[in-house]
């Protein structure tokens, strides 16, 4: 190629390398600027905590049960059409968004609308990678838009913070709706992958939408329905919660949906996806890492911007400013560990990260008492950070590997409805275990407390019961007023709910350490020798072929 040539291509590989950190910035974007603007979004909508809990999980719900689906849908009329076609979703539902008046029609937009859009922009963009790089430049421009990816969650904190605090958090969203715009504009320029005459299995498809939703929704319901018991009062289904059922349930059509696509593959059908890879070990290790790093950055992400914003009652641009330790630790990894150390031992590396996390979040266990201010998650959150740098720096190249490079599409839905499964799990698991442990403190300490009268504490049983919400002291103190509640018994009020805000936090914190922990068990199938050695160069690890 000659050196005219040479710089032209470099200039179009930039553009499209540019074109794709873009979507996948914006992707991952959305659920950062939530998390540090939750309390803002709610009082803005007239809901509550628990509402805006719902739109995150839903949000990354819709894309863990429809990603393996959209990608197949992209297979069938073309990756870059696909691509197309989820930014158009996406922006409709960014503009939703930005202008939703209630809780009702940011569900539409945010969760459903932008969620089905990303499901289809998320595995095109692996495709998309394959098709515009040679073999040899491929690593590198995965890592890239994986870093895009970290860049989103390590600024998004910030951004969100800064346009909710001087503007409002629909600006983000308004901002989305551009970005969109711009990409489609150039998306011409991008190698397109043609379509492929394979058929969409509806009833792999289904079957995935359902279990994954049953299993997720039941564990969002359960503070408000109960684990196994139904709460007093509240929705029973044969004298138990409905939330054991949805699990059950889920968890029996999860097991059809895999029979199912082993009876495709035996029988020379088309399954959703291949059966193989979930047999193949080192694939499985890099899925269920990824899985558990969502998980517990997902109950993280949803609960310390809550001590911020909620119990000491900081902006949202001062909750963004908390995180930035959490930010700037997490690029260094994610860059400075494969550079410094590009021969790491990638099962060290990812133990390394999974500790890391674990002792951040276990500062935060003892941190949470009556004297906790802003500092007390400053060393926690550098050290979240350089766990999750340290994941992000290694799993990616894992999963990837793992399968020829003609299998990278498909690795790439299994490897994004992983995340999101996580997300949405963490979001919903932590969520739950924080309202549940608050409903049930207030209501101990208000029928504990002698000076609160009878009246009052019959109605906090009664209202409590079904979940409370997560509120300020400011925004308790204004409804106590409101309720005409006497001075000394809303002041008694206002100590108990205090004490029990922290006590739902510590426990929620230690639920998540506690799945961190239980994700060390499962870094076996990590491969000690990393990605590019000499050991390795051979034909990646085989699949077991073997029916199920």
């Amino acid at each position: 190629m000659s050196p005219d040539k040479e710089s032209v291509a470099v200039a179009g590989s930039g553009l499209v390398l540019t074109v794709l950190a873009s979507s996948q910035f914006l992707m991952t974007l959305d659920s950062s600027v939530m998390n540090v603007s939750m309390a803002t979004v709610a009082s803005d909508l007239g809901t509550t905590i628990t509402g805006i809990q719902t739109a995150i999980t839903l949000y990354t719900l819709v894309m863990a049960t429809l990603m393996i689906t959209g990608g197949k849908i992209g297979t069938i009329i073309g990756r870059r059409r696909a691509f197309a076609l989820g930014l158009i979703i996406y922006g409709a539902g960014s503009l939703t968004t930005a202008l939703s008046p209630n809780l009702a029609v940011l569900l539409i937009g945010w969760s459903l609308l932008e969620g089905i859009g990303a499901a289809l922009i998320m595995p095109a963009i692996v495709a998309l990678v394959a098709a515009n790089f040679a073999a040899e430049r491929r690593p590198a421009a995965y890592g890239l838009v994986a870093a895009a990816g970290a860049m989103a969650v390590a600024a998004g904190p910030l951004i969100g913070g800064a346009v909710t605090t001087f503007a409002s958090w629909r600006y983000v969203f308004a901002g989305e709706v551009v970005i969109v715009l711009l990409i489609l504009l150039v998306l011409r320029r991008i190698n397109d992958v043609p379509p492929a005459k394979v058929r969409l299995d509806l009833v792999g498809s289904a079957l995935s939408v359902v279990s994954l939703g049953m299993i997720v929704f039941g564990v969002l319901r359960s503070s408000e329905w109960g684990w196994v018991q139904a709460k007093p009062g509240g929705t029973a289904i044969a004298g138990l919660s409905p939330v054991v059922w949805l699990v059950l349930g889920g968890l029996l059509v999860l097991y059809g949906f895999l029979r199912w696509e082993a009876h495709l593959a035996d029988t020379g059908g088309e399954p959703l996806i291949d059966p193989r890879l979930l047999r193949n070990r080192q694939l499985a290790g890099g899925l269920s890492m990824f899985f558990a790093q969502f998980t517990v950055q997902a109950g993280v992400f949803f609960t310390v911007p809550l001590f911020l914003s909620v119990v000491l009652e900081l902006d949202a641009l001062q909750t963004g400013i908390r995180l930035i330790p959490l930010s700037v630790a997490l690029l260094l990894a994610a860059a400075g560990i494969p550079k410094l150390r590009p021969k790491a031992n990638p099962r060290r590396v990812v133990r390394f990260g999974l500790a890391s996390m674990i002792v951040g979040i276990l500062f935060l266990v003892a941190g949470m008492d009556p004297g906790a201010n802003a500092g007390v998650v400053a060393v926690p959150m550098l050290l979240m950070g350089l766990g999750l740098g340290a994941l992000a720096s290694q799993l990616g190249a894992v999963t990837v590997s793992a399968v020829p490079d003609s299998q990278s599409a498909e690795v790439g839905g299994l490897q994004n409805t992983a995340t999101n499964l996580g997300a949405s799990l963490g979001t919903a698991l932590i969520g739950s275990v924080l309202i549940a442990t608050l409903s049930t403190s207030i209501i101990a300490g208000i029928q504990a407390d002698p000076d609160v009268p009878q009246s009052v504490q019959e109605r906090a049983t009664t209202e409590l019961a079904s979940g409370v919400p997560f509120l300020s002291d400011t925004q308790l103190a204004a409804a106590l007023e409101e309720a005409s509640v006497p001075d000394a018994t809303a002041q008694d009020i206002l100590d108990i709910n205090s004490d029990a805000r922290l006590e739902a936090l510590q426990v929620a914190y230690a639920v998540t350490a506690l799945l961190a922990i239980t994700a060390l068990f499962f870094t076996g199938r990590i491969p000690r020798t990393p990605v590019g050695s000499p050991e390795r160069k051979a034909a990646p690890e085989p699949t077991d072929r073997r029916s199920s």
